[in-house]
């Protein structure tokens, strides 16, 4: 048995060594979390999408909007332009939303009125609050820093048939919601499913990744909701003729088209 016994160890020795070094080999949380967000957020040098939203509520009432969306990055600096331009329905048609942001600082948002031919700077505060009345925040839209917040690796896991790494954010300043676990797919790094919770550890929000497609080189998310689970009242999100690398100008991003819409790109 002493023979027996003393394979059995190693063999219990080799398959502790085995599995402490694929855990070694996993990202760290924060790692994880930053390549989510590049994949997210800064896939190609610029991006124009056409963009459907419907607002569900609890009863099953249905509002659309429709919109284009631009984007551009900055150099390797992580600044970015954010500009989205709403065509309908008639009450926010004309509206018009800019993004300037910078990672590991606040970001600067504007928004153009037409009806009171104002623009409107978004105070740093609103970030958490409702874009154009939808269950995504203005911070959704664009993308947080991921220093606002400290991640803690959970564990992997399959979603869907795809292989994702679950993460736990919580973030450093008191907000709508105190944690956040993510499942990020480990291959395509797009985030896949996203729970809120709130200061109590009740559900608030959860997102998901209902369509993801392959354009040129780039791995899109083409459809998303977010649910608050506390309302009833959803978002769905659909992206239509989703370009890369379409030769957009920061010039672009400027108040001057806020109130005057750049038409070679948002007709």
């Amino acid at each position: 048995m002493k023979p027996f016994r003393q394979f059995a160890l190693l063999l219990l020795v080799a398959l502790a060594m085995v599995s402490a070094s694929a855990r070694a080999a996993d990202p760290p949380a924060e790692e994880i979390v930053k390549r989510s967000l590049d994949a997210f957020y800064y896939a190609g040098n610029d991006m124009r999408t056409k963009v459907r939203m419907k607002l569900i509520n609890a009863q099953g009432n249905v509002r659309e909007r429709e919109m284009t969306m631009l984007r551009i990055n900055l150099g390797k600096s992580g600044d970015q332009r954010y500009y989205i331009y709403f065509h309908g329905p008639a009450d926010v048609k004309g509206t018009s939303f800019m993004v300037w942001k910078y990672p590991g600082k606040e970001s600067d948002r504007w928004i153009y009125v037409p009806a009171l031919k104002l623009v409107k700077r978004i105070a740093a505060d609103d970030k958490r609050s409702s874009f154009v009345g939808s269950d995504f925040t203005y911070e959704d839209v664009s993308g947080r820093n991921v220093e606002d917040e400290t991640h803690t690796f959970v564990r992997k896991e399959d979603l869907g048939g795809r292989p994702t790494y679950v993460v736990e954010s919580k973030p450093k300043t008191v907000i709508d919601y105190s944690r956040r676990l993510s499942w990020i797919d480990s291959e395509r790094w797009l985030p896949l499913k996203e729970e809120y919770f709130d200061a109590r550890n009740e559900p608030l929000r959860t997102f998901t990744a209902d369509k993801v497609e392959q354009t040129g080189k780039q791995w899109t998310v083409m459809a998303r909701s977010m649910k608050n689970l506390q309302s009833g009242h959803r978002t769905e999100v659909v992206y239509q003729e989703v370009g890369y690398d379409v030769g957009l100008k920061p010039d672009i991003f400027t108040e001057r088209y806020l109130r005057d819409a750049p038409g070679q790109w948002v007709r």
